[in-house]
């Protein structure tokens, strides 16, 4: 099989041999030495394409690791003694055995390096015993973290949070949605946390939005962010799987990834929640029609600073106009 880049490169010998130099340059944007080591290729090969294949870039000759196996294994040691300790706890526990035992001191980094290297990254897994009385390891699970400057379009990125409120040992719950770019926010007030009503909410959000900002046509696009607790599990992750959604988790105890939901569940609570309790644990469908009223005010009328004093929905029109929002109709 002849990859693409090798056919590629065929045809810009063949454009150069048909039309010249200058055109070639201009039409591939290559090198007169890239071009000429291309077309001495194929002669020294005889035309044949295969000879125009991208070969490795890595270095012939790879540096090794001056790092004593001594240092190596007290690392796992100590891994192993305190499963899964980082770099920077383990160099302080390992400079005074190094110099204990007339050994140079390497650095976090290296250590680092020599973790990352190892088979398993010297990782200890927990064990546990099934109802069979059989031991497995404990597996474990991945997700899918919000990137570093993480950046979408108004309307693409949704992040999700719940706020509880308990009374007489009662609990309620207030699923909060905002967008990050242009502070429009929906909150829905749900009895139970469970993962049917938090993927119902996000099922409306969704079929709100599809004709909006075009969903079907590009899933990769819109992307939800909430932190690990239950009610994003289950039910709200599979709706998502269906449809094609991304899912961004936030790191366990870091709610400065979702900072902008953190806020709104400071003001809603402040300025609606505060003062229509008592409804909540009486009448939830009350409740929800004063907050949907509230809700419009916060995003048609009600300025923000973080938008210099203007609503969401003006700042997204005056500064986003290829977003065609549409606002569903609530009246029923």
């Amino acid at each position: 099989m002849i990859s693409k880049e090798a056919n590629r490169r065929y045809k810009i010998v063949l454009f150069y041999q048909k039309y010249g130099l200058e055109a070639t340059l201009e039409a591939f944007d290559i090198s007169k030495r890239t071009l000429y080591r291309y077309q001495a290729i194929l002669k020294e090969s005889k035309y044949n394409i295969q000879a125009l294949e991208p070969k490795s870039k890595a270095p012939k000759q790879k540096r090794t690791s001056t790092v004593p196996q001594e240092i190596v294994t007290e690392i796992k040691r100590l891994r192993e003694k305190y499963p899964n300790l980082g770099k920077a706890k383990l160099y302080h526990l390992l400079k005074p055995w190094c110099q204990n035992n007339s050994l140079s001191v390497i650095s976090e980094s290296t250590i680092g390096r020599i973790i990352a290297k190892d088979k398993d990254k010297m990782r200890i897994t927990p064990y546990r015993i099934d109802r069979n009385g059989k031991v497995k390891p404990k597996k474990r699970k991945f997700k899918n973290r919000k990137p570093k400057n993480l950046k979408a379009k108004p309307m693409h990125l949704w992040a999700v949070d719940t706020i509880q409120k308990v009374s007489d040992g009662i609990r309620r719950y207030i699923m909060t949605l905002v967008d990050p770019n242009s502070r429009i926010a929906f909150a829905v007030a749900i009895p139970t946390k469970h993962t049917k009503h938090t993927s119902k909410v996000l099922e409306a959000l969704i079929d709100g939005l599809t004709g909006t900002i075009e969903i079907n046509a590009k899933p990769k696009q819109f992307a939800i962010l909430s932190d690990n607790g239950s009610e994003f599990m289950k039910e709200f992750e599979t709706l998502l799987q269906e449809k094609g959604l991304t899912h961004y988790w936030t790191y366990p105890r870091n709610p400065k990834m979702n900072a902008h939901n953190e806020r709104f569940n400071r003001t809603i609570q402040e300025q609606f929640v505060d003062y229509n309790e008592d409804l909540l644990f009486t009448d939830i469908v009350l409740f929800n029609q004063r907050m949907a009223d509230w809700l419009i005010d916060y995003n048609t009328l009600i300025p923000h600073h973080s938008l210099n004093m203007k609503n969401p929905v003006q700042y997204l029109i005056e500064n986003h106009r290829e977003c065609q929002m549409l606002w569903t109709n609530t009246i029923s």
